[in-house]
């Protein structure tokens, strides 16, 4: 029989084993007892901050609500409401489709809170579709109130300690349906039912995406300055007004167009990067200024493009500037381009390393590129303004990956779009020099930087959200993209259509619908 090794027998002997055994009681008694113990008080408040997002697929192309109330209820029956009653708020919830927004910080009691409510001011959507010869734009909504919006808390919130945030995600597919975006002699029926998950988000000190606090690609204009402190509110419009939030910068600010803080001023517009703070600030890790003397800023998708007398035509998914509270734009804005300055979004830094060349110009613009646009006016019908500057910016594709493949360190997924999708319904407009060889595939560049936040496989077959920069290498669509979420299927016609009333007067709504030819808004 082999002897025991000295090790062993340390812990064999008699009076050790015995030592060890009330030991390791007592450790476990003090487990028992301490997993019974009562959990700490929820007492005094936590200051909120309350993100906003979307969860969408390419069916519309503008999608905006304001809220009067937002409320929590907490399991005693509680009930907390997040906003003033004087001041309603509310946001664009396409172009923050898979990323993120500050929408408010507030202070609320602690306490763990099992239901959420929001009362609807006004809302409106969007949607573009081709008719033979025609593009056709229908914006179906009501600035004077609306359904109530339902609010899923998958699981009750434990607000508590001295900072949280949660986030709002509008599940747009769930949100609104339409029978068609396009009517001959009437109008399309349609339902709005707003649906959002609530749900709490754990913010990061050096975020890397929208699920730990990074804010990317937000747009607005600077309403104060603190030279001393490097700091600056910043106004978002929306449908019901702007609203604002503090942010600050440090040495480690990107500056892109100017040089330094110095150079911003009240009145400038930005297009920022920034990570959430605990007290709902933002800490800028990017600044961009597209256009220092601009008065005026629209953003959104291209839905006309006609080189040969320099016209375009867009969605305004974000107004900021001196017009945009005169006048409501519908059916798109009209701009001349022949003058512009043409410029890529600084968001992205892998442009050189991509294996096609990344260019974005007037003779390569192409219709449902994404765009950031300064004019000293947003047009709201003909005739058109001259666009000072044209800046390409990240959007959101869903599509269904149709095959893979690999080149220069990047993978590559070829990703084929729904019907509807911006890319394959304009591309058979009268008047484009600028063809696609197949509007309905892009081609999806991904490399180490792409932020994977997609539980399901980039496997063939499978659906899922691009968010990136789309260029048009001649004639083939492709983009470098950022972050890849989870897809949102379709909904199926039969259901649409099911869920679609007779007649739309039952929303108290209004249906505009416009038709645009060769870029004269009629």
């Amino acid at each position: 029989m082999t002897p025991a090794s000295p090790l062993l027998r340390r812990f064999t002997h008699p009076r050790l084993l015995l030592a060890f055994t009330v030991a390791l009681a007592i450790v476990i008694t003090a487990g028992c007892g301490s997993s019974h113990s009562s959990p700490p008080a929820l007492t005094g408040n936590t200051e909120v901050t309350v993100m906003v997002s979307g969860t969408a697929n390419d069916e519309l192309q503008q999608f905006d609500i304001a809220f009067t109330s937002l409320t929590l209820t907490s399991q005693s029956g509680t009930t907390v409401n997040l906003l003033s009653t004087q001041v309603a708020q509310g946001a664009e919830f396409i172009h923050i489709n898979g990323g993120a927004e500050p929408l408010l910080t507030v202070s609320v009691p602690q306490g763990i809170y099992t239901a959420a409510a929001a009362t609807n001011l006004g809302y409106d959507f969007v949607c573009v579709t081709q008719v033979p010869g025609t593009l056709a734009t229908a914006t179906f909504g009501d600035p004077y109130g609306g359904p109530n919006a339902t609010i899923n808390l998958p699981t009750p919130i434990t607000i508590t300690g001295d900072s949280m945030a949660l986030s709002l995600d509008m599940l747009v597919s769930q949100s609104a349906t339409i029978s068609s975006c396009y009517v001959p002699n009437g109008y399309p029926t349609w339902t709005i039912s707003p649906t959002f998950n609530l749900t709490p988000l754990t913010l990061s000190p050096q975020p890397t995406n929208a699920e730990n606090g990074k804010v990317t690609g937000v747009h607005g204009e600077i309403a104060s300055i603190n030279a001393a402190s490097n700091s600056f509110t910043l106004s978002l419009t929306n449908m019901d007004g702007p609203r604002t939030f503090s942010a600050s910068a440090n040495s480690a600010t990107v500056y892109q167009g100017i040089s330094n803080f110095s150079a911003l001023t009240v009145g400038t517009f930005v297009d920022m990067d920034g990570a959430v703070q605990s007290n709902g600030s933002l800490l800028a890790m990017r600044v961009a200024v597209e256009d220092a003397s601009a008065v005026n800023v629209v953003t959104g998708p291209l839905t006309q493009v006609i080189s040969s007398n320099s016209f375009m035509l867009m969605v305004p998914r974000e107004e900021e500037g001196a017009s945009f509270l005169t006048q409501a734009v519908f059916g798109g804005a009209p701009f001349t381009f022949g003058s512009a300055v043409f410029q890529i979004s600084g968001q992205l830094t892998n442009l050189q390393t991509l294996p096609f060349t990344a260019s974005f110009n007037g003779s390569n613009m192409v219709d449902g590129q994404n765009v950031y646009v300064s004019a000293p006016l947003i047009p709201d019908a003909h005739p058109e303004v001259a666009a000072r500057t044209i800046t390409l910016i990240p959007q959101t594709i869903d599509g269904t990956i149709a095959a893979t493949s690999n080149t220069g360190g990047f993978a590559i997924y070829t990703v084929t779009l729904a019907p509807y999708d911006l890319f394959p319904i304009l591309a058979a407009q009268p008047g484009q020099t600028t063809l696609l060889t197949n509007p309905s595939q892009v081609e999806v560049y991904v490399d180490n930087n792409t932020q994977m936040l997609n539980s399901g496989a980039l496997a063939v077959g499978n659906t899922l959200r691009f968010n990136g920069l789309v260029f048009n290498d001649n004639g083939t669509l492709r983009m470098d993209c950022a972050q890849i979420n989870d897809g949102v299927a379709p909904q199926p016609a039969a259901q649409a259509a099911a869920a679609v009333p007779s007649s739309n007067s039952t929303q108290h709504g209004v249906v505009h619908q416009y038709l645009q030819h060769t870029g004269v808004s009629r």
